[in-house]
């Protein structure tokens, strides 16, 4: 593969750089997490092009892809973005355009004129989506009655429109539909995750709809959305890599001002091995990434192994750096004006989200036909 940037790559990264030093510091984005839908600057992003940087194929979008993407990703999760960038402007148009949904959905997402979030989580399933119990029984008039309840769902309080996979009655797969988050009888809940990202669960219970309301193909739904949760994986290790970096360069700065028996304590030769082997995970992140972006151009098992990996890498890369920062900031770490603690909050959320290091190394072993030995 070739790392080296193109110009419109490398203006991407300035750009998102400048705007989100300039209108996203640390005390907006605490202000940010506080808002009730997380969409604080949403506007901004469609305005700079930003949710149009992964259009899914030529034509869609503004012809980027998923480096394109993860570079925003990572710019994005140095700067604890709150904004749901990735299930609304990555997830959602993926499975939309596999499905064949046309062009036209993905559009208004790219414009902003549409908010549409996922929902393919449910309790017992830790993130893999394969794991249905959602239903639809068929009715008398050709509708559906719905059960079932979907958990963290990104970006919930903020949608207008909810993608929703489910098992329909008569069919052997799972199947996607689609719904209006005010749609009769839907129930949501909305809270925050350990780092403030606002997320929903959503109740089917005893909710009808018509036939219209399922995209694509019944019982042929998973494929497009195994596709979209794989490009998301990729994005949030992207984020997670941007978050990495952020919290290894803020203990270095802290290490070298930090004063102790007269001299900085990034003297001390015990806290340089532990900023070394920071280093040294935040740099084999970054090649996992590297490796899974290019998973992401392969079909089948390979696109299943490539990406399980890295999320598995990432995961546990990130929390390793995350904790070495805070014990090398000591108590101040965790204070809630600490920087520090924040970068660590979201590493610990994105290693849960979309399944944890545990469940992907089970993916990965059940791709490859072995067994794990623990």
């Amino acid at each position: 593969m070739d790392f080296t940037l193109t110009e419109e790559q490398a203006v991407l990264i300035d750009s998102a750089r400048r705007y989100l030093r300039d209108n996203y510091g640390f005390e907006v984005q605490r202000r940010r997490a506080q808002m009730s839908d997380g969409l604080g600057v949403w506007g901004d992003f469609a305005e700079m092009g930003w949710l149009g940087a992964d259009p899914c194929e030529a034509g869609v979008g503004f012809g980027g892809g998923a480096v394109e993407a993860a570079l925003l990703a990572q710019e994005f999760g140095g700067a604890l973005v709150v904004e749901p960038y990735i299930p609304m402007a990555i997830q959602a148009p993926r499975m939309l355009y596999a499905l064949g949904a046309g062009a036209e959905r993905i559009d208004a997402i790219v414009a902003g004129k549409a908010r549409i979030c996922v929902a393919v989580t449910e309790d017992g399933g830790r993130g893999d989506p394969r794991h249905v119990e959602a239903c639809a029984i068929a009715l008398p008039d050709g509708g559906y009655r719905l059960s079932g309840c979907k958990r963290l769902v990104l970006g919930g309080p903020s949608a207008e429109r909810v993608l929703v996979s489910l098992r329909i009655e008569g069919y052997e797969g799972v199947s996607l539909i689609e719904l209006a988050v005010d749609h009769p009888g839907l129930q949501r809940k909305d809270y925050r995750l350990v780092d403030r990202r606002a997320v929903s669960d959503f109740v089917l219970d005893g909710l009808c709809i018509d036939p219209h309301a399922v995209i694509g193909a019944p019982g042929e739904a998973l494929p497009a959305i195994a596709l979209g949760l794989d490009h998301a994986i990729i994005a949030l290790c992207a984020e997670t890599l941007g978050t990495m970096e952020a919290a290894l360069w803020s203990t270095r700065d802290y290490l070298r001002t930090r004063q102790q028996f007269g001299q900085p304590i990034a003297s001390f030769q015990v806290l340089q091995h532990r900023m070394a082997d920071m280093l040294v995970e935040f740099e084999l992140a970054r090649s996992m990434l590297y490796q899974g972006l290019f998973a992401l151009t392969l079909e089948g098992e390979g696109r299943t192994r490539g990406v399980a990996a890295t999320k598995a890498v990432v995961s546990r890369a990130g929390l390793f750096v995350g904790r070495q920062a805070i014990q090398l900031h000591g108590g101040i770490g965790m204070a809630e004006e600490s920087t520090v603690g924040h970068y660590y909050k979201r590493i610990m959320a994105n290693a849960s989200l979309f399944g944890d290091a545990d469940m992907h190394l089970e993916r990965y072993s059940e791709s490859m036909n072995v067994d794990l030995i623990d």
